[in-house]
């Protein structure tokens, strides 16, 4: 029986930023005690190559499984890896920091490729307005 994978992906939708969120622009998200945070992951992962990874390679590459995997890990290692990884349920990006904290809205295009964008910037806005495109939240880091 084949295992059952559990992909965080999203397609032609734009996860604006948390209704609680701080920011009021984006914000560069910082190193924590001179390590990088998710967050700081995440954010150069996507910034660096916008609508090059999809959500679940950004989950699995800022998870500590997959930093766990060194650089020069076998190709059959790492897709071992993230089968395990992805055999359970993981957070998507609606739980990403950089939607819940830094300001950043995270667009997924028609094959699910990911890009982000400042809450400030025009190109937020137009996606935000944009009829047809799925429009969801970043998870709340406070209940309501």
């Amino acid at each position: 029986m084949a295992k059952v994978l559990h992909s965080t992906n999203c397609f032609n939708t734009l996860i604006r930023v948390a209704e609680d969120c701080p920011a009021q622009r984006g914000e560069e998200p910082q190193p924590r005690g001179g390590q990088p945070t998710v967050a700081v992951l995440q954010f150069r992962m996507i910034s660096g190559a916008p609508y090059k990874y999809t959500s679940d390679d950004v989950v699995f590459a800022t998870s500590s499984a997959g930093r766990a995997l060194d650089a020069k890990a076998a190709k059959k290692e790492r897709s071992l890896a993230r089968e395990i990884f992805f055999s359970r349920g993981q957070a998507c990006m609606r739980a990403s920091p950089l939607g819940k904290r830094f300001g950043w809205g995270v667009h997924a295009d028609a094959e699910g490729r990911i890009a982000i964008y400042a809450v400030d910037s025009k190109r937020y806005q137009a996606l935000a307005h944009d009829p047809d495109i799925t429009q969801t939240r970043a998870m709340r880091s406070k209940r309501a």
